[in-house]
């Protein structure tokens, strides 16, 4: 099997786009294409559904995804093992637009010669990204498994920081003209994150925060993407979510939509690291010493259980 048509059907598949594995593989799109097509021919199976722009693994797609990764990850460390010094450091983030995902790009900047694979692993439940890291898929995952007991043998999780959270309104909110709104404030305005995934960090983490601050929180609904719920606040007098301070987000400006800090308490979303503890990629100390730099939270702060009972060091 030619290792580098698994590779472009991988990154075709993580990034959603044919253009986009080819930008990162350096060849056309037209080359990524045949690669996948060929491999298609291969398997007997039809690996994605295609758009005009996107492209989504078909059901074969996803069975055959977990496994291509696998021989790729397989693949690299062999290349690995005679030549260390060139293998990148392969790190799983939630999402590219989570503060996470921005404070790593920080330290790429600042760090330009880093050799650093960012990916997404389309996986809601952390231990399927510990299980990941555990099989050399990944060298890291910045992900959080809430029960540390449960983390695979040979995996560590180390807490690195929190980010603080703030709500995010449309113009028509009653919350809107609010420079800071506290915890009880925010009591039975309804709180909208869409499509929250059963046993993902997230979902324990809303869960937690509902209870313990009595808060509305309305995960109903599929998760159509960022743009619709950016659409839906900037409309809405009703319906508020919840962003971290760090996020990337974009949006137009007739929206007028507003990021407000929350205070007294703080609200804190808790970022961890899991990592193979023997041998583990020599990059991932500089980052674990980056992410820890950063200025920690202090005065009244909520943070979920997980976090309140520590993550390592």
């Amino acid at each position: 099997m030619d290792t580098e048509a698994v590779r472009s059907f991988v990154l075709a598949a993580e990034r959603g786009q044919l253009q986009r594995a080819a930008d990162e593989l350096g060849i056309t799109q037209q080359a990524v294409s045949k690669r996948i097509a060929a491999l298609e021919r291969e398997l007997g199976v039809r690996l994605f559904d295609r758009t005009a722009r996107e492209v989504e693994p078909t059901l074969d797609g996803q069975a055959f995804l977990a496994h291509a990764r696998g021989i790729l990850a397989g693949v690299d460390r062999a290349i690995a093992a005679i030549r260390p010094e060139s293998r990148a450091l392969r790190i799983d983030v939630l999402g590219y637009r989570p503060g996470q995902a921005i404070v790593l790009h920080e330290y790429w900047r600042a760090h330009p010669g880093t050799e650093l694979d960012v990916v997404v692993l389309k996986v809601d439940d952390p231990q399927r990204a510990a299980a990941a890291v555990r099989a050399g898929e990944v060298d890291a995952s910045l992900r959080t498994v809430t029960d540390s007991r449960t983390l695979p043998d040979g995996v560590r999780m180390l807490h690195l920081l929190d980010f603080p959270m703030e709500l995010l309104v449309g113009p028509r909110h009653p919350l809107a003209t609010a420079r800071t709104v506290t915890a009880e404030q925010l009591r039975g305005h309804r709180i909208w994150v869409p499509g929250i995934a059963p046993r993902s960090e997230w979902g324990e983490f809303y869960a937690e925060l509902a209870g313990d601050l009595e808060l509305r929180i309305d995960g109903a609904g599929p998760n159509f993407g960022v743009e619709p719920l950016l659409d839906t606040l900037a409309d809405s007098a009703e319906v508020a979510t919840l962003t971290g301070a760090r996020d990337r987000l974009i949006w137009p400006a007739n929206h007028r939509l507003r990021q407000i800090p929350v205070t007294n308490p703080t609200i804190a979303y808790p970022v961890s690291i899991i990592f193979r503890e023997s041998d583990p990629h020599p990059g991932i100390r500089p980052v674990i010493d980056h992410f820890r730099s950063l200025a920690t939270l202090s005065g009244d702060v909520w943070r979920p259980s997980w976090a309140r009972a520590g993550s390592g060091s």
